[in-house]
């Protein structure tokens, strides 16, 4: 059985007094959670939030991770960093990532290699755009974008790999794929590596009012969950859906 992983991804939000606070709310909501529970918090949030959650079972992840080791890299981190830091995960590939900064299938990859074998769990995303689903295009889509991400990875490292699932018309739009359309999608992805073993997550707007039937589907094992992460009240009924 694959266990269930849900993740907060914050984006750019919250100081590091807020950020303690947040998952200091939070720890009590969520201390009998069934499933993984991850905060993937703004890098300069690391030294606040990890003596917080330290002891619980709530871990600490980061929203990007260069595929350096070191090196002239104006405002990047790598992997080691984000390790010192006490991050154990690491989102690689969202597509806010990709639409805004540059992001391609190339460096996704490289990002994703460096993590893991750096010795990161990362939380790689893929996901189509609405004209591509429109066009049917979809399965394609996700096919490529998880063959290009997970290349070089060894059969045992696609145990620290999560797969995010994140149709981009569905981030922020409060729009969300069908429980169906996002079990079919993911149903793909999960053929196309035989990776039986692998969780792959659901990231389009997953949100209290929508997680029991996204979670009841067989082949979606969590979430990447945006705003409704910035509430421990909202952020914890999702995780103990």
């Amino acid at each position: 059985m694959r266990k269930p992983i849900i993740a907060g991804n914050w984006k750019m939000n919250k100081t590091p007094e807020e950020a303690a606070q947040l998952v200091r709310d939070l720890i009590p909501l969520v201390k009998d959670a069934k499933c993984d529970v991850v905060v993937c918090t703004p890098a300069v949030n690391f030294a606040a939030v990890k003596p917080v959650i330290e002891g619980t079972n709530i871990k600490l992840g980061a929203q990007n991770v260069h595929f350096k080791a070191s090196g002239a890299y104006t405002g990047e981190l790598s992997a080691d960093m984000l390790k010192a830091a006490g991050c154990e995960y690491v989102i690689i590939g969202h597509s806010e990532r990709r639409q805004y900064f540059g992001e391609t299938d190339k460096t996704v990859n490289l990002r994703t290699v460096a993590a893991v074998k750096a010795g990161l769990k990362a939380i790689v995303c893929v996901g189509e755009m609405k004209d591509e689903r429109e066009a049917g295009y979809t399965d394609m889509i996700v096919m490529y974008q998880t063959q290009m991400a997970l290349h070089g990875l060894t059969a045992e490292e696609l145990d620290n790999v999560v797969i995010a699932y994140e149709p981009v018309w569905a981030i922020g739009t409060g729009l969300t794929a069908t429980d169906e359309q996002a079990n079919e999608t993911i149903g793909v992805i999960r053929n196309e590596e035989a990776a039986a073993k692998i969780r792959i997550q659901y990231g389009g707007s997953m949100k209290g009012s929508n997680v029991k039937g996204l979670m009841a589907q067989p082949e979606i094992d969590g979430g990447l969950i945006g705003g409704a992460s910035l509430k421990a009240e909202d952020f914890a009924q999702v995780v103990n859906f």
